[in-house]
């Protein structure tokens, strides 16, 4: 199954379009994409049993953040070998967890204004909480799992470098560093859940590329570690990390700018294109 949130409202996708939820279930589920999650279980039952559904066209221009209010949003640094390598860091012996805010989410196709001339992109696989993970262990993790959807961590990083400890929910959290979509997709309708090919170009160059079955801590080690601290909640996300390849790694660094348009994918999930122009100046202090 493949959910989307068009212009706000729920719907589910086909391969020659969508059905809106709401409507096809005669008021049973709400319109609004978030509240789903809450009876993520009942739904999904539901849309497996739905006959004849009504398939309306879809304009992907149209398609916004398919999880538009997360509760929680925890992101993992450093899960890649490589990534860290690129960095000159040891591999961490635990998830290195930070957050983003829930403000930072964007769509699929949205525009990012940049704050600095120093941004970079994270390619990464983001994961969709679908039921409450309190004390759950690895084996059942994927079963609190609603689905996963494409993402990118968008990293301001003289802000998020800044001084000592480096500052990285709020480097991360500007307005539309979060680009996520175009659609859940649950689980059963990936090749290997857990060996996906994640990469993404700056103006049609590839930059990173890799498979998520390099992470150092996969999709069900950080719900086992994460649910055994505090529980996770439907409608949370997770995203997982960012492999090897980033703008602030490169000799000479290099960083997005206005006009650049960076494409994200993941197989068998889909793909975001974000575009950037120029923002409000953010001036970093250090007193």
């Amino acid at each position: 199954m493949r959910i989307s949130n068009l212009d706000g409202r729920l719907v589910l996708k086909h391969p020659d379009g969508v059905t809106d939820v709401e409507a096809a279930g005669d008021g049973r589920f709400c319109a609004d994409p978030q509240a789903v999650f809450s009876r993520w279980d009942e739904f999904t039952a539901w849309a497996v049993d739905l006959r004849n559904p009504r398939i309306e066209p879809c304009d992907p221009s149209r398609l916004k953040a398919p999880v538009p209010r997360p509760s929680q949003v925890f992101a993992i640094g450093m899960n890649y070998a490589d990534h860290a390598a690129e960095g000159g860091l040891p591999l961490p012996p635990e998830p290195a967890v930070f957050t983003k805010f829930q403000t930072s989410i964007a769509g699929p196709n949205d525009e990012v204004k940049l704050p600095t001339s120093t941004v970079d992109w994270e390619a990464e696989l983001v994961v969709v909480i679908g039921r409450r993970a309190v004390h759950v262990d690895a084996a059942r993790a994927w079963e609190h799992v609603a689905g996963v959807t494409v993402g990118q961590d968008l990293s301001e990083r003289t802000r998020q470098l800044i001084g000592t400890p480096p500052q990285f929910s709020i480097g991360k959290s500007f307005p539309g560093f979060g680009p996520i979509g175009p659609e859940i997709v649950t689980s059963d309708e990936l090749t290997d859940r857990d060996d996906l090919e994640i990469g993404c170009s700056v103006n049609g160059e590839v930059v990173q590329h890799a498979r998520t079955g390099d992470l150092i801590f996969p999709v069900a080690s950080l719900i086992e570690r994460l649910s055994a601290i505090l529980p996770l909640t439907p409608g949370d996300l997770i995203f997982t990390g960012t492999p090897s390849g980033v703008g602030h790694s490169r000799s000479p660094r290099r960083y997005l700018a206005p006009g650049d348009v960076l494409e994200t994918w993941i197989s068998d999930v889909g793909r975001l294109r974000t575009t950037f122009a120029e923002g409000p100046r953010h001036v970093a202090r250090t007193a």
